[in-house]
């Protein structure tokens, strides 16, 4: 017997590491800039998405692991980890990743776009007239807004900013016996990637002052010039799903208060990440570390570019052979014929029945946006309520909600301002509506707002009736163009009575009714799906039929998955496409054989939430917002919607079979953890999820 095949379900080992499987996700991102299948500019995408997902997972898991590690907890978690131990496995492995990410933009990528006339340059690669063109580029245009900044006995060592991109200069004087040490900030208002006349390629920013630095500095000898990037530890707050989370009980303004100052506190966080070149010598990168405060198991060095994420803004003009063919979401086939004059269509289309609108591949704008901006103008409609999680910085639907108000209807707005990283816009947005005359509500006590849900109340001639839209996506229209969602557009009225109790919570703090028609998180979400688990568990030991499938971005609550563990052992068949972090371990005797998780990954990000119980015949679907993580279950406000239309049962349905017949963006875990790609078998036709999709919206045209 295998070591393996002797975990219980209840053992530490039946959990994989959440930060190590969401490391695993990421490896999985890399392969698409690695793959040579793929457009090169779509490598190049790649690439720099891998950037700012390293500078997240930075700021937020090693932050958080540091931080709790430095606490000197020993706590181990469920996976029978101690943070430190966690920690000193995430070092090693994101420094792993980051060094072959950047093996494969300086070997593979730059090498195939230079190939093609798109070079990103080296200074050293340039022409006397070339170099000539940058230097007065640099002194006309980059050095007056340069501040170098000393560090020796009359200068303490400056401050780094968070992710900014440094060069570390060691500059020689006359009668000086060391090298005095000056950091210069590359400046962010300056594009980093400075263009060559002729269309000649690019040169890194921090090149082209690198390069002039015999002219910054006219008195003195530069001896040697590096690069260097910082990260500082996102600070906990009381919404996170760390162990040392507290209850807190805040008005609204201490709340906006509260997360102002934790926006100003991230500035100066802790640092828990040192980028440097690769050619810095050791004891200037020690040296560095020290006068940090980091700790050297955080340094990276890393060859080629630095700050990678800026590579999703590599100006390349044209070379559409070189991209994905366009994508342009197609209108609902229930949408085409709606007379766009008439606020009332949309709502008229409704009430002959349920809508599924799959973004992207439906468009956001004729379907989601246009609900709102209807019910904004329509003058049956009497009231708008919504949750803004995220949403765009010139958010058409924040100009639909003040519209609303203006023309005197009650608009009432979650504004959940914790959102990680969107507080700032969040705050804005919230007061940009208080002063249009709408209801802003600032998140709920002790849990995040991660609800996405829409209500407009409409009087009709047989009287007051309610509209929903319950969705897996944020209302932000520059994401539906490229996260892959569902949004489930009825006028159930029961499905609409839970939807306005669920507002009345979010705005008002009377409890929602449950049970109800609606799954809700913290109220009774996880009960009501681990007890759809142990049904089907029931169904297979009496014989009828059963089986679990489901789709999510993340799997990780402990309960959940021992559920699921147990549902398996009974002999429930359980399949789970699980885009990112999966603590679960698939397909292992005795423990989960009867369960297949894959992870599809592709153009768009796979986002949306679909959970599939067979009921013993007669299956039940739900959909929402909600992952089967610990944070969706127990710490946020969460919906979940059931499914009852026949018609989109059978559209679900379809979804779910699309992806499970996936042959070649599916990526299958193993027991032990890793995860394999799929291949064509000889012969078969590749099977893309998301080309299938996009071919089968096209094709309803």
């Amino acid at each position: 017997m295998t070591e393996l095949e002797q975990i219980t379900p209840d053992s530490p080992a039946a959990l994989i590491n959440r930060e190590l499987s969401w490391l695993s996700f990421a490896r999985r991102v890399l392969a698409l800039a690695e793959d040579p299948g793929q457009p090169l500019l779509e490598r190049v995408k790649f690439a720099g998405i891998m950037g700012t997902i390293y500078d997240e997972f930075a700021m937020k898991r090693i932050g958080g692991l540091f931080r709790q590690a430095r606490k000197g907890w020993a706590r181990r978690g469920p996976d029978g980890l101690t943070p430190a131990e966690a920690l000193k496995a995430c070092r090693a492995e994101l420094r792993s990743q980051q060094q072959l990410v950047a093996t494969v933009v300086d070997e593979q990528l730059r090498p195939a776009l230079r190939d093609l006339g798109l070079p990103i340059l080296n200074a050293g690669d340039l022409s006397p007239s070339q170099r000539d063109f940058l230097t007065r580029y640099c002194m006309d245009s980059v050095e007056p807004i340069l501040v170098p900044l000393a560090a020796d006995a009359a200068h303490p060592f400056p401050f780094i900013s968070n992710l900014g991109l440094n060069l570390a200069v060691l500059v020689s004087e006359p009668g000086r016996r060391n090298p005095r040490f000056v950091r210069i900030k590359v400046p962010a208002n300056r594009p980093r990637w400075v263009p060559l006349p002729d269309h000649a390629g690019w040169v890194p920013l921090e090149q082209v002052i690198a390069d002039n630095l015999s002219a910054i500095f006219p008195r003195a000898s530069v001896s040697a010039c590096y690069f260097f990037r910082v990260t500082r530890g996102a600070k906990d707050d009381p919404w996170t799903d760390q162990a040392d989370d507290e209850d807190v009980e805040l008005s609204p303004g201490a709340i906006i208060g509260m997360v102002t100052a934790e926006l100003s506190a991230r500035k100066y966080a802790g640092v828990v990440r040192l980028e440097v070149s690769a050619d810095m010598p050791a004891a200037l990168r020690n040296w560095l570390a020290a006068q940090l405060g980091a700790d050297p198991a955080d340094v990276i060095a890393t060859p080629g570019l630095l700050s990678l994420g800026d590579l999703m803004d590599l100006p390349v003009e044209g070379h559409a052979e070189l991209r994905d063919a366009p994508h342009e979401p197609v209108t609902h086939p229930r949408l085409r014929a709606l007379d766009r004059t008439d606020p009332a269509a949309v709502f008229d289309e409704i009430r002959r029945g349920d809508i599924l609108v799959h973004l992207p591949y439906h468009s956001f704008d004729t379907s989601i946006l246009r609900f709102l901006q209807s019910a904004a103008i329509d003058p049956a409609v009497l009231a708008i309520k919504l949750t803004i999680y995220r949403t765009g910085r010139r958010s058409p639907i924040i100009q639909a909600l003040k519209e609303a108000a203006r023309r005197g209807k009650q608009v009432a707005v979650l504004v959940e301002i914790t959102a990680r990283f969107d507080e700032a816009p969040n705050i804005s947005w919230g007061r940009e509506l208080e002063e249009a005359g709408a209801h802003v509500a600032y998140g709920v006590e002790r849990v995040k707002t991660h609800v996405k849900l829409a209500l407009v109340v409409r009087e009709e001639p047989a009287g007051i009736r309610r509209y929903v839209h319950v969705g897996t996506g944020n209302y932000h229209e520059g994401t539906a163009r490229l996260y892959e969602d569902l949004g489930l557009l009825s006028m159930d009225p029961e499905l609409a009575a839970h939807a306005a109790a669920v507002f009345n919570e979010l705005t008002g703090g009377i409890p929602a009714p449950t049970p109800g028609k609606l799954l809700v998180a913290p109220h009774d979400l996880r009960e009501r799906f681990t007890a759809a688990i142990r049904r089907e568990a029931e169904h297979t030991r009496a014989g009828r039929p059963c089986g679990i499938r489901a789709k999510m971005n993340q799997l990780q609550d402990p309960q959940i998955i021992r559920e699921l563990y147990r549902a398996s052992m009974a002999g429930v068949p359980i399949v789970l496409n699980v885009r990112g972090l999966c603590c679960l371990r698939a397909g292992v005797p005795g423990l989960s054989p009867t369960i297949k998780v894959y992870s599809t990954l592709g153009r768009f990000l796979e986002h949306s939430r679909i959970y599939r119980f067979e009921n013993g015949g007669t299956p039940e679907f739900f959909i929402g917002s909600a992952d089967w993580m610990t944070r969706n279950l127990s710490r946020r406000m969460e919906v979940i919607a059931p499914v009852n239309d026949p018609v989109i049962k059978t559209e679900l349905e379809a979804i779910l079979c699309t992806y499970e017949a996936d042959n070649c963006s599916a990526w299958d875990m193993q027991p032990d953890g890793e995860y394999v790609l799929r291949h064509p078998a000889a012969g078969e036709c590749r099977r893309g999820a998301q080309q299938v999709f996009i071919e089968r919206a096209a094709s309803s045209l």
